[in-house]
């Protein structure tokens, strides 16, 4: 004997509706997959991130670090490029200036770092020398090359001088020659200092005895010594090469060198080492 099943009957009003946009469309005759692959491979140009407005993206890029990511993030479109390069991020270094008008433009490092706030990165441009004799830094700042290689640009520093810069406080220096007849590269009085992916080169003269490429007289301040890791006084050293004067550094404070490494390549030794408080 045959029972009503118990099975409710399904509504033709309750079957779920198919999104037109889910289902997979075949590209129509003659138009082949080329066509479709250009327009994926353009779509991260034109994806969400390219809907912000100006002001996000700008603050965005203001959280990249200036080398290597905010400096890749450039090369992405012309709109990006104009936004990761904007005044507001960077100050630049040119000789000869292009436009007198064009704002965050200096003719001179000096002038630079005159200019710059505390926390700002100084590009110096590619190409010829800069001259870099005892400037003095006493504010957070990053200084870096804007070639290729570190020797593409060039900081100069007078025989008469003592140095070519003097840090008072923590900075970065990175993809940059630095070049001293007499005297140091790089004098550092206090602050964290790095120094990464640099050239150091004291030229070769009968008083070579005097000459060092990094000289730190930081002493410290042992009544107040920061228990914080990261802080207090210290020079760290990365991919560098260093090159003439008696020796890569002159610890005259209370700085002791540690984790020191060297690679010697055929005609040149590559330096990583630390100096941090005793």
């Amino acid at each position: 004997m045959a029972t009503t099943s118990d099975a409710p009957i399904p509504d033709e009003t309750a079957v779920e509706a198919v999104d037109p946009a889910k289902l997979k469309m075949v590209p129509p005759p003659g138009t082949g997959w080329k066509r479709r692959k250009r327009a994926v491979a353009g779509a991260g140009v034109s994806g969400p991130i390219n809907s912000l407005d100006d002001g996000c993206l700008m603050h965005i890029f203001s959280l990249l670090s200036p080398i290597p990511d905010r400096y890749n993030t450039a090369l992405v479109c012309h709109r990006w490029c104009y936004l990761a390069c904007h005044p507001g991020h960077w100050l630049r270094v040119e000789r000869p200036i292009k436009c007198l008008s064009e704002p965050g433009v200096f003719p001179d490092l000096e002038t630079a770092i005159s200019a710059a706030r505390p926390g700002d990165t100084i590009l110096i441009a590619a190409g010829g020398s800069h001259l870099a004799s005892d400037i003095q830094i006493k504010k957070p700042l990053c200084l870096v090359g804007g070639g290729d290689l570190p020797d593409d640009t060039i900081l100069t520093c007078s025989r008469a001088s003592n140095s070519a810069i003097e840090f008072l406080s923590t900075c970065k220096v990175a993809n940059l020659t630095v070049r001293a007849e007499l005297g140091c590269c790089i004098l550092h009085r206090s602050g964290r200092l790095t120094i990464e992916d640099c050239i150091l080169q004291c030229e070769e003269n009968p008083l070579d005895f005097l000459s060092f490429p990094i000289i730190s007289t930081a002493k410290g301040s042992h009544a107040f010594k920061s228990t914080v890791k990261g802080h207090g006084d210290s020079v760290t050293v990365a991919q560098t090469r260093i090159e003439g004067g008696a020796k890569a550094v002159l610890t005259c404070g209370t700085l002791a060198l540690q984790h020191v490494r060297a690679i010697y390549a055929p005609k040149a030794v590559f330096f990583w080492f630390e100096a941090v408080e005793k």
